[in-house]
C-alpha cells in the first residue's frame, strides 16, 4: 500500500475536474485506492428510501447530497503564508527524539516528521 503525503484535516486545492480551483478540507483518506474526500467537492446525490428503525419509527428518505472521493493526484496541498493561500508540497525529514522504555530508561532515536516545503522555516 502506498503512503500518501495528504492527511485528514489538510487544506487542499482541486486542480482538475468540475470543481477545479476549489479549496477545501480533507475529510477522509483512502491510501489503498489513492483517493481523498474533500469538503464541498465532487458532490453526488443519492436517492434513499424511508427505512424503519428498531424502535418502530422510520428514518426519512429522499435525495441526499454527499461528497464522493477524488483521486489524490487531482489535489494540491495548500498552506497559509501572510494570510494568503499558497500551494506547497510536503516532505519528510528525520529528527532526533528521546524515547522512554517501559522500565523508565531513555534512549535516543530518530523519527520521521512531515513538513511543508513552503510556509515553514526549514
Amino acid at each position: 500500500m502506498k503512503s500518501l503525503k495528504i492527511k485528514k484535516g489538510d487544506q487542499v486545492k482541486v486542480i482538475a475536474g468540475n470543481d477545479k480551483g476549489t479549496i477545501g478540507e480533507v475529510l477522509s483518506v483512502d491510501p489503498a485506492r489513492e483517493r481523498v474526500v474533500v469538503q464541498g467537492v465532487n458532490i453526488r446525490k443519492h436517492h434513499r428510501r424511508d427505512t424503519p428503525n428498531p424502535d418502530g419509527s422510520a428514518a426519512k428518505g429522499g435525495i441526499i447530497s454527499s461528497e464522493a472521493p477524488i483521486h489524490v493526484s487531482n489535489v494540491q496541498l495548500v498552506t497559509k503564508v501572510d494570510d494568503e493561500d499558497v500551494v506547497t508540497r510536503a516532505g519528510y525529514r528525520r529528527v532526533d527524539v528521546t524515547k522512554r522504555r517501559s522500565d523508565g530508561s531513555e534512549y535516543a532515536a530518530k523519527r520521521s516528521v512531515r513538513y511543508l516545503k513552503k510556509g515553514e522555516a526549514k
